[in-house]
């Protein structure tokens, strides 16, 4: 009787399993899924993980494309994904918390106050993915050094309340002498509003009278941004 070798002929259906594929060709080879995949672990009697992941992909569509969704969608609605039980919920949306986190440390490397685009690159991954407008106050002494971040307001999809009198306060209290206003446009659109710049010129006004300076004002977009100083409506 010849013996006759054994060949394994699933090498190939083997390297196209996410954990696989990662070791053989390397992260930037795995899709969307696949990555979710090697992190949801396992899957159930009749998906597998990578078969899970898409219907997770799926599911956060609504809140935005790709991996982004992950960050909006609720982990109760997560929860709902057949398979996606609270355990996996809570690492998938610590997936998305590390990955701002990421993008934000990256970006603090090249902060610099006076520079509005690292500004904006810096709040960039913190606010864009917001549902409704968030007002930042950013604190300063005489040498630009930050004193304090104050969140000022929250709110709607459509508009934030932001009172001078209440800039003021913050200024008052932390003993600043320099200020970068900061907030967010839901719909990814940065340019200013007409509420926008006339809020913006009354604080301004208001700062030079008693020496508190509004150096920029600055709206973050999706992935885009607008400033006041760029854009010469502050000098």
């Amino acid at each position: 009787m010849k013996l006759v070798k054994y060949e394994n002929n699933d090498n190939n259906a083997m390297q196209n399993l996410p954990y696989e594929k990662f070791i053989s060709y390397g992260a930037d080879t795995l899709t969307d899924s696949e990555l979710l995949a090697i992190i949801i672990r396992t899957g159930t009697h009749h998906m597998s993980a990578k078969e899970l992941s898409e219907e997770v992909l799926k599911a956060t569509g609504k809140y935005g494309n790709g991996l982004l969704g992950l960050y909006h969608i609720p982990i109760q609605e997560l929860m709902q994904v057949k398979g996606i039980g609270k355990v996996k919920a809570i690492k998938l949306k610590a997936l998305a918390e590390l990955c701002t986190r990421m993008a934000q440390t990256k970006a603090k490397k090249r902060l610099s106050f006076i520079d509005p685009c690292s500004v904006a690159d810096y709040y960039m991954e913190r606010f864009r993915h917001e549902t409704v407008e968030h007002i930042l106050l950013l604190l300063f002494d005489s040498g630009m050094h930050l004193l304090e971040e104050q969140l000022l307001s929250t709110g709607t999809a459509n508009a934030s309340l932001l009172s001078p009198r209440e800039v003021y306060i913050c200024a008052f209290r932390s003993q600043a002498t320099h200020m970068i206003l900061l907030h967010n446009h839901p719909g990814g659109n940065p340019a200013p509003s007409n509420n926008d710049i006339k809020i913006t010129d009354r604080i301004l006004a208001i700062g030079k009278t008693i020496d508190i300076f509004l150096l920029d004002h600055i709206i973050i977009g999706d992935n885009n941004y607008f400033s006041f100083k760029e854009s010469r409506l502050i000098s």
